[in-house]
């Protein structure tokens, strides 16, 4: 099957904002390099995105005490670069088409605790969120662009 008739995966993701607004990048395990990125999974079967965005953020992060600021009406997709398609996702999908919501930390750094039982990340920061274009592997850096414009339409940075 060629790359471009894969379908997207329908996935969520969440910005994690701290008491300071500065957002929440952990390093995944597989892609140890200086390269960091917001929590995000795919949608289980008869999943709806809220319910999975809570799913996604305990199975990699453990936060619990949280509050939903805003949930982004646009649905944001990226495609994988060539030579990542049919490796990622055990070959299945061409991208990710995503949900993506904005939450306020409520708990201590304490509380955050990567090592889960399908541990994805190798370490976690937090960081000023107009770094986040510079962190991310490149074939996500738009998505984090406009990502970035919807956290400074919400919380006024």
């Amino acid at each position: 099957m060629s790359e471009q008739k894969l379908p997207m995966r329908i996935g969520v993701g969440i910005i994690v904002l701290n008491k300071k607004n500065q957002v929440f990048v952990g390093k995944r395990k597989d892609n140890p390099g200086d390269k960091w990125q917001m929590p995000q999974g795919g949608l289980d079967k008869d999943e709806n995105f809220k319910t999975a965005m809570r799913r996604e953020l305990m199975e990699e992060t453990s936060i619990k005490n949280f509050k939903i600021i805003r949930e982004i009406e646009q649905i944001y997709e990226y495609e994988l670069p060539n030579n990542l398609v049919g490796i990622i996702w055990k070959g299945k999908f061409r991208g990710q088409k995503q949900k993506w919501f904005i939450i306020k930390f409520l708990g201590e750094d304490n509380d955050i605790d990567i090592n889960t039982k399908h541990p994805e990340f190798i370490d976690w920061k937090w960081i000023d969120p107009k770094k986040l274009p510079d962190v991310i592997v490149n074939f996500k850096k738009n998505l984090y662009v406009n990502l970035l414009k919807e956290i400074k339409a919400t919380i006024n940075l």
